[in-house]
């Protein structure tokens, strides 16, 4: 999610869970193991539902375009309304700043939704892969650059609502210095949450060490937490993970979900991860 020095951490720092299982530790708010939920995905894919409103699949940082419409793809299996799926990446030229990431993303929904009204687009569902989740929270804030975003749901998978471990180090990416635990532009995505008019719900898989399981939710929420599956990486695979895109498939398909409320809290010492 961070790049440093001219080396993309996407690549290189992620943690590999090398146990046999992917649902250990085990979480009681989201029973689903890992088998199951293969087994659920090819269940919704016989008998696809359609979407609600529209849904918008949002990129991490220095993604070329990868993450985003894997997870488009995933989603579009299991419903029947293809074209109402649109995948937005952050990287080229002149997004450098959150600011500009967000007026694109806003520009990407009013070119595939276009909305009447001058100062909110249409509603819509937002599946955030990291740096993405903050983007959405952004775009669908008060200092929205341009339209507001008009986020019926906020699906954020291993998204730093408190900031990335591993933001701190050395880097000249103004939008990895935002997401360094304490900035203020956190804090200002932050002063605004109690008035967000949307539902945000947060995942993360354990042993991820760019951003942090701790830091996957906003303060105040504990996110939904899963194992991570063996010689899997941490971070970008969470995206792609079964358990989460079958319980954020189950909630578009307006089916009963797997992950239940309140959150379990994250275990002491994380399978797979490093840190103390």
């Amino acid at each position: 999610m961070v790049r440093v020095l001219g080396s993309s951490l996407l690549c290189g720092s992620f943690v590999l869970n090398g146990g046999c299982s992917a649902d250990e530790p085990f979480n009681p708010s989201f029973a689903l193991v890992y088998a199951d939920a293969k087994a659920v995905l090819r269940e919704m894919q016989r008998d696809p539902k359609p979407l609600q409103r529209p849904l918008i699949v949002v990129g991490g940082v220095h993604d070329p375009g990868f993450i985003a419409p894997g997870v488009v793809r995933k989603l579009q299996a299991v419903t029947s309304c293809d074209d109402r799926i649109i995948s937005v990446s952050f990287f080229g030229p002149g997004l450098s700043t959150f600011e500009a990431c967000g007026k694109h993303l806003v520009d990407a929904v009013e070119q595939a939704f276009p909305s009447d009204d001058p100062d909110i687009t249409v509603k819509v569902d937002v599946v955030g892969f990291s740096m993405g989740g903050l983007v959405a929270r952004l775009a669908a804030g008060p200092n929205s650059p341009g339209k507001r975003l008009n986020i019926s749901r906020l699906f954020t998978i291993s998204s730093p609502h408190r900031g990335a471990r591993l933001a701190g180090l050395p880097t000249a990416d103004q939008r990895t210095i935002d997401m360094r635990p304490g900035s203020a532009f956190l804090a200002d995505l932050d002063s605004h949450l109690s008035e967000a008019d949307y539902e945000l719900l947060a995942y993360t898989r354990l042993g991820d060490m760019i951003v942090g399981p701790e830091n996957a939710s906003p303060p105040g929420m504990s996110p939904w937490w899963v194992a991570n599956a063996p010689f899997s990486m941490a971070h970008l695979s969470a995206s792609t993970d079964p358990r989460i895109i079958a319980d954020i498939a189950r909630r578009l398909r307006n089916e009963p979900p797997f992950a239940t409320t309140p959150a379990s809290p994250l275990p002491d010492k994380p399978t797979g991860d490093e840190n103390p």
